[in-house]
């Protein structure tokens, strides 16, 4: 606990209701979480501005109000006005809850793709050694066995900094989390020590946001260049990606140790064999990798390390270089992190096949929401089952989510459009848009590729039956977009929604009913 004067003059604050002597026991921004003996920070957000609460965070028993605003004339508690109510947040909650990242070697993965799979990873390595553990990201907040659903990829910082507290009090001694690019440029990393920092690549999402790719990179470069407090002692950079290779060209030793990886360019950390065939210097062909999952030789700065995972495909391979980089960083040994790999059977809705051995044809489900995501998953499902030789055909369906960056649309329907036999173009989370709208953006795309092999059924689980009904045996259908989601957010609120599920019963109807014909609601056919 610390003393509302001493956070004052941390934070630069102007304090103002009294001396200050007494201690905090707690922040938060929700109004709703606020408890007895603990501060409300007001921040004025893009839809809701925290001033408007402060009175029924007093009520709730806040000691405390730190705002942006001046302070009320009637007021009567203590106010502490600051020039950044976020940043101010990140620095009391550090305080609060007695900077818990110091106390623990704190892992934070950022990137566009590939960071839940690589926390996933790192977490499974890290158990592998025998390590208690705590992981925050997309899917899920878990502390050792303790696990509850996610918010936010990554929260604000109070909840953070609250989590990494709970996670030292339980004995945690390493903790791996997801950090958003919009999270660092909202100050919710701030004041956190992290002992390695990773960066698996930039492509484009968040542009609603960001609003150009520059722009997006600077916030995800934060996590490197001390903006948030500190530098990392150890840094893993994918060199391949084109924004990574800039941060590796442009590095100063004095932002701590780096190790780069990557499979096209000459990295610290590499493949240097694949089913036990070793790679020449210069490659022409794809590396071969198959739907059988990984198994290569990691070239690494401790040695050889053997890899064989069930995970799939060429994005799975970086993602596994990286927790490999990681885990090297950390001080584990090379057999823990082969055991680790090997231990780790995947992430829900990444890649996730939900067809089993008894149907007669593959239903993948993942989570790319962007396009350079949706063309890698693509891409290896063409890989792995040797596009015209199976006989079978690629459908994808997928949407776009609404009051979110449209630039991206008609880029994930040429993807799309390119990568796939067939397309059914649908809803994701529509959230206040027209579904129709969004799905027309989509097919911008699509019509770009000269191709029109596509339908437009608004409603998911309508396309996702009919496609599954009308599938031939040995095609491939590729759900895309909503991965481990369990909702759909429409205009009128959120409605529980699995593309698993959904999946998995089409399925057994169609074993317990094969040639059954699909029910005929109205859709867009092209």
């Amino acid at each position: 606990m610390v003393k509302i004067a001493d956070i004052a003059r941390e934070i630069g604050a102007s304090l103002t209701g009294g001396e200050g002597a007494e201690t905090l026991v707690a922040v938060t921004h929700d109004s709703r979480r606020v408890v007895s003996g603990g501060a409300f920070v007001a921040i004025s957000g893009q839809r809701v501005d925290g001033n408007g609460y402060v009175g029924e965070a007093t009520e709730r028993g806040a000691l405390a109000i730190i705002s942006e605003a001046e302070r009320p004339a009637n007021w009567t508690g203590y106010w502490l006005r600051v020039a950044d109510a976020r940043a101010s947040l990140a620095q009391v909650a550090s305080r609060v809850y007695g900077q818990p990242s110091a106390h623990l070697a704190l892992v934070g993965v950022t990137g566009t793709n590939g960071k839940t799979t690589t926390t996933w990873l790192v977490e499974s390595i890290l158990q592998a050694a025998g390590l208690k553990t705590a992981a925050m990201g997309t899917i899920s907040y878990r502390i050792g066995e303790t696990a509850r659903s996610a918010d936010f990829t990554t929260p604000e910082a109070s909840e953070i900094q609250g989590f990494l507290h709970d996670a030292v009090a339980a004995g945690v001694t390493h903790a791996v989390m997801e950090v958003s690019s919009i999270a660092l440029e909202m100050h919710r990393a701030d004041q956190l020590k992290f002992a390695v920092a990773a960066f698996t690549n930039l492509t484009q999402d968040h542009l609603d946001f960001h609003q150009t790719m520059e722009a997006y990179f600077r916030a995800k470069r934060k996590l490197f260049d001390g903006s948030i407090g500190g530098y990392p002692d150890h840094s893993v950079i994918n060199i391949d990606d084109p924004y990574g290779a800039v941060m590796v060209r442009e590095w100063n030793a004095a932002h701590g140790k780096l190790w780069s990886y990557g499979l096209e360019t000459e990295a610290d950390i590499g493949i240097r064999a694949v089913n036990g065939v070793e790679l020449r210097a210069r490659r022409t062909a794809p590396l071969p990798f198959d739907l059988d999952g990984l198994h290569f030789t990691a070239h690494t700065p401790a040695g050889m390390i053997e890899v064989d995972s069930p995970l799939v495909g060429r994005p799975h391979a970086y993602n596994i270089l990286c927790a490999i980089g990681i885990g090297l960083s950390l001080g584990l040994s090379p057999d823990q992190i082969a055991d680790g790999i090997r231990q780790c059977q995947g992430v829900p809705g990444r890649f996730e096949r939900v067809s089993g051995i008894d149907d007669d044809l593959t239903v993948i489900v993942d989570y790319a929401h962007t396009p350079d995501a949706l063309a890698n998953v693509l891409r290896t499902i063409n890989s792995a089952r040797g596009t015209g030789r199976t006989g079978g055909t690629l459908t994808t369906i997928f949407g776009c989510g609404g009051d979110r960056d449209r630039t991206k649309r008609p880029l994930m329907g040429e993807e799309a459009g390119r990568l796939s036999e067939h397309v059914i173009i649908t809803s994701d989370n529509p959230r206040s848009e027209d579904p129709l709208l969004i799905m027309n953006d989509i097919r911008v795309g699509i019509d770009r590729t000269g191709r029109h092999n596509y339908q437009m059924i608004v409603d998911r689980r309508e396309a996702i039956l009919e496609a599954i009904a009308q599938a031939r045996s040995g095609d491939v259908i590729l759900l895309a977009g909503k991965g481990h989601e369990n909702y759909q957010i429409l205009a009128t609120g959120k409605i529980d929604f699995d593309d698993r599920e959904i999946a998995r019963k089409a399925l057994r109807e169609r074993r317990d009913c094969p040639g059954r014909p699909t029910n005929g609601s109205a859709h867009h056919r092209h």
